[in-house]
């Protein structure tokens, strides 16, 4: 059995077996997130990109539980020069942890730190998407996406359990679009993320998951806080 805690925006919590994850921790300035960076409890780390809204928290955390951060490349050579532990892949490229198998797949999107005091941003490499595969179980986590085709090939090569898919807009795809990306990936189940957490992406989930269901998709929407199982 997998547990999955969700904590607004984009941030999810995975226990499975004696293993605890969580990917993109943002939760100090994030709105509608119930916990504080100093109650989480992990081994690792999984970011999709480098945005603040999705690095987050992570140095705090790592640092504090000795967690390994897991993410592409020039992002993990970036944290790894703030003193965390990293674990670097590039897209496409997979590894075999003790929890299970991570994969990052491409997404369409940045990938930044802004520095306002100083006006710089710094490139962290290409965004992601990560596949994650717990005993006979593959979640997808698309990170910030638009639709793209290769979605397709995604569900085609992959039997995914459970999407985690944007539906915020302006930023990332709407909620039609991500009906498209739900029926190119085949997901058995889908849950919104990256919406409503401030007025620029404000969505209805509930509409997102009513419009899954006229194509058959199962749709779960989860309030920051509330946590959920798949077996």
């Amino acid at each position: 059995m997998i547990q999955f805690t969700y904590h607004g925006h984009s941030c999810v919590e995975i226990a499975y077996d004696n293993h605890r994850l969580i990917i993109d921790p943002f939760l100090n300035g994030n709105p509608v997130a119930t916990v504080k960076p100093e109650q989480i409890k992990v081994e690792y780390i999984l970011l999709t990109h480098g945005h603040g809204d999705h690095v987050g928290d992570t140095v705090q955390i790592a640092k504090a539980n000795d967690a390994t951060v897991i993410s592409t490349n020039e992002l993990g050579v970036y944290l790894g020069w703030q003193g965390v532990k990293t674990h670097r892949l590039s897209l496409g490229g997979s590894f075999t942890f003790p929890f299970g198998r991570v994969k990052l797949t491409q997404a369409f999107h940045g990938s930044s730190l802004e520095f306002d005091d100083t006006r710089q941003i710094v490139y962290l490499g290409m965004p992601a998407g990560i596949l994650l595969t717990l005993g006979d179980k593959t979640i997808y986590h698309a990170g910030d996406t638009g639709l793209f085709g290769d979605m397709k090939l995604i569900g085609e090569l992959n039997d995914i359990d459970l999407a985690f898919l944007p539906i915020g807009d302006n930023y990332t795809m709407g909620p039609e679009d991500a009906v498209h990306a739900a029926r190119f990936l085949n997901a058995k189940e889908v849950v919104p993320i990256h919406y409503n957490t401030f007025p620029l992406i404000a969505q209805d989930g509930d509409a997102y998951a009513a419009k899954l269901a006229e194509i058959g998709i199962k749709g779960r929407v989860a309030a920051p806080g509330e946590s959920f199982t798949i077996a």
